[in-house]
């Protein structure tokens, strides 16, 4: 049997808006299931790529509960959410797949530099041997450069998103690392890669 194509999402900021910390003056995941969003365009892309024949994989860092910031219960809550409101779509992942691990985890067991923490690409390639995926014909889309660096180290295309800044083009002159397409959003991720003939 062939081996399936896939799109690889990371989660937070691809599939949900990120939430603004004013204490800290940082945009980060959400840390409650209140604080979980969809974007409003996210049913329609993932309805495009099921309709196109593609699975929707989810491999996303998550140190949160690493960093204290919440606990394993309340990751679960949101990632239920999640599920419900896509649902309300009429769409579902096909995989999850998430690194817990922090280099400088508040908590022991999760204090690790390991190889399922992108850029490493160990959820990827997980996900291939557990999903027989045909890495070299499927996508990575993420709005980080570890998310690129990620899907290149696995062999598979890329999309960043979000806009271009002069900072973020010093950025990846400075680690060598260029995403295959840059897109606004999901919805043009799952254009461009239906452009591309898959």
């Amino acid at each position: 049997m062939k081996p399936s194509q896939a799109v690889f999402l990371d989660r937070d900021g691809v599939l949900n808006e990120l939430v603004y910390y004013g204490e800290h003056g940082i945009l980060d995941s959400p840390a409650s299931p209140e604080q979980f969003r969809l974007f409003p365009w996210v049913g329609e892309a993932l309805r495009r790529l099921h309709g196109a024949g593609l699975k929707i994989i989810i491999v996303s860092n998550q140190p949160g509960i690493a960093k204290g910031n919440f606990t394993r219960k309340t990751f679960e809550r949101i990632r239920g959410k999640m599920t419900i409101q896509l649902q309300r779509e009429k769409v579902a992942t096909d995989g999850e797949y998430y690194c817990f691990h922090h280099p400088e985890a508040r908590f022991e067991p999760l204090r690790a530099n390991c190889e399922c923490r992108k850029p490493r690409p160990g959820l990827l390639l997980q996900a291939a041997r557990e999903m027989d995926i045909d890495l070299g014909s499927s996508w990575m889309i993420g709005d980080g450069l570890t998310d690129v660096k990620a899907g290149k180290a696995a062999g598979c295309g890329t999309i960043l998103l979000g806009r271009m800044k002069c900072e973020l083009c010093h950025l990846m002159d400075e680690e060598r690392i260029r995403p295959d397409f840059i897109a606004a959003n999901l919805l043009e991720a799952v254009q461009i890669i239906g452009r591309q003939s898959i």
